[in-house]
């Protein structure tokens, strides 16, 4: 059975889908590889769009606040990651409570039911990228409380009149486990239609369904299999009986899956400091630094810096390259982000220009931010304070933006 159809039957069809489940010997670690890193994966690029690219509304204030590019990044994998690990946690808790409401304790079973139950609430997650539709999210996720509730059952054989109980001591817990890895991000973050839209840009053969590879569906299906080579890769290094050694090559392998099946490595520092010029728009630069970071294979690089000028003119230009992370630009295609607004505070527009995704802000306040995405990998973000939106975009233009979109292959090792 392929991943979309398990997805569409676990979601359309519960209560005839769970036997079926309960049948399969699937191993777990298969069933991680195969469906819980691309689903788990749905939150966390959809968090990234709608909090970095996109940005969330500031009530009474008007403007738009965005998490800074690498942290969005940062959030988004340690989010990925945290999620997997809940799915462990959540199956041990499911099992050892088994006994208490009547079930078979059956680690396999309980492994499942915790995966599958998730399925709601991993693809609700995709509403994280449109503001304001967070609310349909908690939706999917309380509908995986009913999968959940006819899972118990038949998976871990509890009597149908405990099934209530044991699902709502299952969701407090979870909830407990979920404040707690709310808790964790948070600290990591100080540091450092949508659903019916995904199964567009399908063609049936011979009885299977095919999705365009360039539709939302096709970046999950090509996510999937990088997802799949990434548990290979685990796999190997599992048994090369080095530990050191196998949890590299691990990381290296999930890296490579969220850099779209490849391995990159940023530019460095002394390649990426030409683009970020002495003066811009006419300001003087007063500070400039840059960094190159990152982990789990996934390294970033940026340089930036802060220009201001008389008449409290100011402008923060920061250039990126998402390196490790650039599978996360290229799945921003999920949401066909684009879309304009103007309210009595100002305007707003996000839209694909000559192919690079473009956003641009100018608010009565004297405020202007614009952005480009250059090769699904370089972010040039330019904010301005008194400072217009067509000098900001004057500006950018003329750094050598085709110079940098060209280096996009550049520490590309497939």
């Amino acid at each position: 059975m392929t991943l979309i159809d398990r997805i569409k039957n676990i979601l359309i069809t519960p209560k005839t889908e769970w036997p079926v489940i309960a049948g399969e010997t699937t191993p777990n670690l298969d069933l991680v590889k195969s469906y819980v890193l691309p689903l788990a994966a749905i939150p966390a690029v959809a968090g990234f769009i709608g909090g970095s690219l996109i940005g969330h509304g500031v009530a009474f204030l008007g403007g738009t606040y965005r998490v800074p590019f690498m942290a969005g990044i940062g959030l988004a994998i340690f989010g990925f990651v945290m999620a997997i690990a809940s799915v462990y946690i959540m199956a041990y808790i499911v099992n050892a409570l088994a006994p208490t409401f009547g079930a078979e304790k059956s680690t396999t079973q309980a492994f499942k039911v915790v995966v599958y139950s998730s399925t709601a609430g991993w693809a609700g997650g995709v509403f994280q990228m449109i503001p304001g539709l967070g609310l349909l999210g908690l939706l999917a996720s309380l509908y995986g409380i009913y999968i959940l509730f006819l899972g118990l059952p038949r998976l871990m054989k509890c009597p149908e009149d405990k099934a209530i109980g044991y699902t709502a001591v299952v969701v407090i817990v979870n909830i407990v486990v979920f404040l707690i890895l709310g808790t964790i991000v948070g600290v990591v973050g100080g540091i450092g239609g949508a659903a019916t839209g995904m199964f567009s840009g399908r063609s049936q053969h011979a009885g299977k369904v095919a999705y365009d590879k360039d539709s939302p569906m096709g970046k999950l299906e090509a996510l999937s299999k990088n997802m799949e080579a990434a548990g290979q890769k685990m796999d190997a290094a599992q048994k090369s009986g080095n530990p050191e050694e196998a949890m590299k090559a691990a990381m290296a392998g999930l890296g490579a899956a969220f850099s779209g099946g490849k391995t990159v490595e940023p530019l460095g520092l002394d390649q990426l400091k030409p683009f970020v010029p002495a003066t811009f728009a006419g300001l003087d630069r007063k500070a400039n630094s840059a960094e190159k970071t990152g982990a789990m294979g996934m390294m970033m690089s940026r340089a930036q810096a802060r220009y201001a000028g008389e008449a409290n003119k100011s402008i923060d230009l920061e250039i990126s390259d998402a390196g490790g992370a650039s599978g996360l630009m290229a799945l921003a295609s999920w949401a066909g982000v684009q879309g304009e607004k103007e309210d009595e505070y100002g305007s707003e527009k996000t839209a694909m220009v000559k192919g690079r995704l473009v956003h641009e802000m100018s608010r009565k306040d004297g405020s202007s931010e614009y952005t480009v995405v250059l090769g699904q990998r370089f972010v040039v973000s330019a904010k301005g304070q008194q400072v217009d939106l067509k000098t900001l975009k004057a500006a950018v233009s003329k750094l050598d933006l085709g110079k940098l979109e060209s280096l996009k292959d550049v520490g590309v090792q497939k």
